[in-house]
C-alpha cells in the first residue's frame, strides 16, 4: 500500500502555527493574531472574512493559546457553520464548536433541562404555522394561507425582540410594522398561541433562545458551568443579530471580554426579521479597549464592479452609511458594468436570456451565471425566457412560479371557468379575456390594489397579478383568444419549465443571494418602484433597499449587467425610470447629492482602556399619535389621518369634494375604481393637511412616490384653489 499523497480535495493541514498565517494579507493577519480582549472585524463584501476568522481560531489553537473545546464560533445558517467546521479541520483545528445560535442554545437547553426545570424537555415544534392556525380558531379568526404565514412571522418578530403579547400593538406601531391584521387581533392570537403551546407542552425555535436566556439568568450555577466550558467566542454576520441573540451572547460571556465579532453594516438587509446592526456599530462604545480591524481588500470582484458598489454607498445616509467601507479590488481589470434599457418587461427578460445563451455558447458555465431580482413574482418571466432559448436554470430560495400554491389554485379556477363559464355568474358581465381572468382571480384573492406591506399576502397578490398581466399580454398578441386558449398556454409554459435541471443558471431574489457569488450577474428590474420597492416609505426602509442593491452588485466577480424596462407590457405607457440609486453612476445620469464624509479605509485600530463612554442610544421611531388628543394610534386608517376616528376633523369639506371630483375623472381615464387613484382616507388626509409643497404632500400616508410623480402637480394645484384642466377621454 502506498502512502496517501496530497490532493487538492483534501489539502494538508499547515505544519505549524506560523504556517497558518501564510498567505494572509496584513489586515487578515492582524485579525488572526489578535487573540486577546474584544475584537471587532469590519469586513466588506468579498474581503475574505471567513478566511480571516477561521485562521484566527486555527492560529490560536495551533499556538496553544486557545483550547479547541473552549471555543464557540456562532453563525446564522447551518451551511455557514458547516463551511466553518470544514475550514477549521483543514487548518488542523479539530474540536472547535461551530454552530448557529439556535443549535448551540438547544444543545445547552437539552443538557441542563433536568437540572434547571426537572423532567423531560418539551417537544420542539418543527413548524409553528399549524398551531398558529389553531390559535386563530380559538379566537374565531379566519386567516387565509398568506395571512397565516405573515401572522406567524409577526409572532416570530415579537419573540426575537422580546415583546410580550400585551405590548405587541405598541411595539409594532413603534417599529412601523406593516401588520397583516389589526395589531390588537395579532396580540390576542399571539397570547392564544402561547397558551396552546403551554397546554400541549411544546416549544418553538424562538423559545429555545428565550428559555436558554431564562435559565442562564436565573441559575447562576448553570451560567458558571457554561462559562467554564466556553471561554472564547466568535460571532459571524454580527450585523444580523437580534436583541434576543445579543442577550444570549452577553450571558454566555458574563464579565469576560474574550469575544471576536465580524460583520458589515452595509449588508444589513434582514431588519424585517428583527436583525439590527446597532450591536455591531456600538461595539467600540461598549468595549472601549477593543481592537478594530477593517478588511477592505476585495478579492472577489473586478475594479469595475467594486467602483459601482462603492458609488452606491457614497450616496447612502444613516448610521450604517456612517460606517461604510471603501472596497479596493485586488483583481485585474474587467469589463465595465452594462446598463440596458428595454421597452417592456418581456423584452428585458428576452434580452437577458439571449445574452446568457451567448455567454454559455462562448464557454461560460451556466452554473456561474445568475439572474437576481427584487421579488419572487418576477421569476416567471425569466423562467419562461430561459426555457425559450433552451437554457437550464435552478430557482433558489423560492418555488418555481407554476409550483406556487396560489398559482396552481388559480390555474384550477381558470380551467374550471373555461369549461363551465356559461354557468358562472362572475362571467355574466365580462366579455374580453383580461376581464374574464380578473373576474375569476378576484375569487382567489386578486384585487385591483395590492395589499400593504411586504409579506406573504403581498407575494401571493404579486403571483396573481402576474397571471392577470399575462392575460393582458396574451390577449394583445392573440385578439381572438378564449379563456381555454389561455389555459392551454399556461399548461404549455408550466410543462416547459418542469424539465429537471441539476446544473443551470441561478434565478434568485436579492435576499436569497446573500452569501453567494457568480462570475456573471444580471440584476434585472432595476427601476424606480422596484428598487426601491414601492412600499419602502421611510428613510430607513429606503436605505435598506439601497443596501439590498449593494449586496446584489457585490455578488458579481467579473461581469455585471443591470437592466430595467420603461413599461410593464408591450405597447404600455413608457412611464418608468431607472432606479434613483443609479443616479450619477450609470452613463448619462445626473449626479445626486452624495455624502461628504470619507469612507473607512482598511487597517487596525487599537482600543484604549479609558473609561467607557455611554453607547449612543438607538434612535427609536416615535409611535404614531393622534394630533388632536395625543392617544397612540394603531389602526391603519387612523394612522393615515393622524387622528382618532372620533376626534374632531379640521378637514376642508369643499377641498375634499373637489378632490373627489378630480379623482373620479382620473379613475375613468385609467378604467379602474376610484380607490385605485387615492382612497377616501388619503383624500381626507390631504384635505386636512392642505399641503402646499411636494415635500409636505409626500409625508401624507398613501401618497407613494409613483402617485406623487403622476398626480402631485394636480393635487397641489387643487389645494391652492386653482382649476385643473382634465381630459375625460381614455388615456
Amino acid at each position: 500500500m502506498t502512502p496517501a499523497t496530497h490532493s487538492p480535495l483534501f489539502p494538508q493541514a499547515p505544519d505549524s502555527a506560523d504556517a497558518v498565517l501564510e498567505g494572509l494579507d496584513p489586515e487578515q493577519r492582524a485579525v488572526a493574531t489578535a487573540l486577546h480582549g474584544p475584537v471587532c472585524v469590519l469586513a466588506g463584501a468579498g474581503t475574505g472574512k471567513t478566511r480571516a476568522i477561521t485562521h484566527r481560531i486555527a492560529y490560536g489553537v495551533r499556538a496553544g493559546i486557545l483550547q479547541p473545546s473552549t471555543v464557540l464560533a456562532v453563525t446564522f445558517t447551518n451551511r455557514a457553520a458547516g463551511e466553518m467546521r470544514g475550514r477549521l479541520r483543514q487548518l488542523g483545528a479539530q474540536g472547535v464548536q461551530a454552530r448557529t445560535f439556535h443549535s448551540a442554545a438547544l444543545r445547552q437547553l437539552q443538557y441542563f433541562w433536568p437540572k434547571a426545570v426537572g423532567g423531560s424537555m418539551p417537544r420542539l415544534l418543527d413548524r409553528k404555522v399549524q398551531l398558529v392556525a389553531e390559535a386563530a380558531a380559538t379566537r374565531n379568526l379566519r386567516l387565509d394561507r398568506s395571512e397565516l404565514r405573515d401572522t406567524t412571522a409577526e409572532i416570530e418578530w415579537a419573540k426575537v425582540t422580546q415583546t410580550v403579547p400585551a405590548d405587541y400593538p405598541y411595539a409594532a406601531a413603534k417599529a412601523g410594522r406593516d401588520t397583516p391584521r389589526d395589531p390588537a387581533e395579532i396580540a390576542h392570537l399571539y397570547a392564544a398561541y402561547e397558551n396552546l403551546k403551554r397546554d400541549r407542552a411544546v416549544i418553538d425555535f424562538e423559545d429555545v433562545l428565550l428559555l436558554t436566556v431564562a435559565v442562564l439568568q436565573d441559575r447562576h450555577d448553570i451560567a458558571d458551568q457554561v462559562r467554564a466550558q466556553y471561554q472564547h467566542f466568535v460571532v459571524d454576520e454580527y450585523q444580523d443579530v437580534s436583541p434576543l441573540q445579543q442577550r444570549l451572547l452577553e450571558l454566555w460571556l458574563g464579565e469576560r471580554d474574550s469575544l471576536c465579532v465580524v460583520g458589515d453594516a452595509s449588508q444589513t438587509i434582514y431588519s424585517f426579521t428583527g436583525a439590527t446592526p446597532d450591536h455591531l456599530l456600538d461595539f467600540r462604545a461598549r468595549h472601549p479597549g477593543a481592537t478594530v480591524v477593517k478588511l477592505v481588500r476585495d478579492y472577489r470582484s473586478t475594479p469595475q464592479v467594486v467602483r459601482l458598489a462603492n458609488g452606491l454607498l457614497t450616496q447612502a445616509s444613516g448610521r450604517a452609511a456612517d460606517h461604510r467601507l471603501e472596497l479596493v479590488s485586488q483583481r485585474p481589470p474587467g469589463p465595465d458594468p452594462v446598463y440596458t434599457e428595454y421597452t417592456d418587461e418581456p423584452a428585458e427578460a428576452e434580452g437577458a436570456a439571449r445574452r446568457i445563451r451567448e455567454l454559455i455558447d462562448a464557454g461560460t458555465p451556466a452554473a456561474e451565471i445568475a439572474i437576481l431580482f427584487r421579488t419572487n413574482s418576477q421569476s416567471e418571466t425569466y423562467e419562461q425566457a430561459l426555457a425559450d432559448v433552451g437554457v437550464p436554470y435552478q430557482l433558489r430560495g423560492a418555488e418555481r412560479f407554476f409550483d406556487r400554491p396560489e398559482v396552481r389554485k388559480a390555474g384550477i379556477a381558470l380551467r374550471g371557468a373555461a369549461r363551465f363559464g356559461g354557468n358562472d355568474s362572475l362571467l355574466d358581465d365580462v366579455v374580453d379575456l383580461p376581464s374574464q381572468v380578473r373576474a375569476v382571480l378576484s375569487g382567489e384573492g386578486w384585487t385591483t390594489e395590492p395589499p400593504a406591506g411586504s409579506g406573504a399576502a403581498r407575494e401571493r397578490w404579486e403571483s396573481l397579478a402576474a397571471l392577470v398581466n399575462l392575460a393582458h399580454d396574451f390577449a394583445a398578441a392573440h385578439p381572438r383568444a378564449t379563456l381555454g386558449d389561455l389555459v392551454a398556454e399556461l399548461d404549455e409554459r408550466a410543462n416547459a419549465q418542469h424539465a429537471p435541471t441539476v446544473q443551470g443558471v441561478t434565478l434568485a431574489s436579492l435576499h436569497a443571494a446573500k452569501g453567494l457569488e457568480w462570475d456573471v450577474v444580471f440584476l434585472v428590474g432595476v427601476a424606480d418602484g422596484m428598487m426601491p420597492i414601492t412600499y419602502a416609505r421611510t428613510d430607513e426602509q429606503i436605505e435598506e433597499e439601497r443596501r439590498l442593491l449593494y449586496v446584489g452588485v457585490t455578488r458579481a466577480r467579473e461581469r455585471l449587467h443591470l437592466s430595467w424596462s420603461l413599461s410593464r407590457a408591450p405597447g404600455g405607457r413608457p412611464n418608468r425610470r431607472p432606479s434613483p440609486f443609479l443616479d450619477g453612476l450609470r452613463p448619462g445620469s445626473a449626479t445626486t447629492a452624495g455624502r461628504t464624509g470619507p469612507a473607512a479605509a482598511g487597517g487596525v485600530e487599537r482600543g484604549t482602556l479609558a473609561p467607557a463612554t455611554a453607547a449612543p442610544r438607538r434612535r427609536q421611531r416615535t409611535p404614531a399619535r393622534c394630533r388632536v388628543c395625543g392617544r397612540s394610534l394603531t389602526d391603519a386608517g387612523e394612522m393615515k389621518l393622524m387622528r382618532c376616528e372620533d376626534c374632531p376633523s379640521d378637514m376642508d369639506e369643499g377641498l375634499y369634494e373637489r378632490l373627489r371630483s378630480w379623482r373620479a375623472v382620473q379613475a375613468r381615464r385609467i378604467g379602474q375604481p376610484d380607490f385605485c387613484v387615492f382612497t377616501d382616507r388619503t383624500l381626507m388626509a390631504i384635505a386636512e393637511a392642505q399641503p402646499g409643497t411636494t415635500t409636505e404632500l409626500s409625508r401624507i400616508p398613501g401618497v407613494l412616490s409613483r402617485k406623487l410623480q403622476r398626480h402631485g402637480a394636480d393635487i397641489l394645484a387643487i389645494c391652492a384653489g386653482q382649476d385643473v384642466v382634465q381630459d375625460d377621454e381614455e388615456d
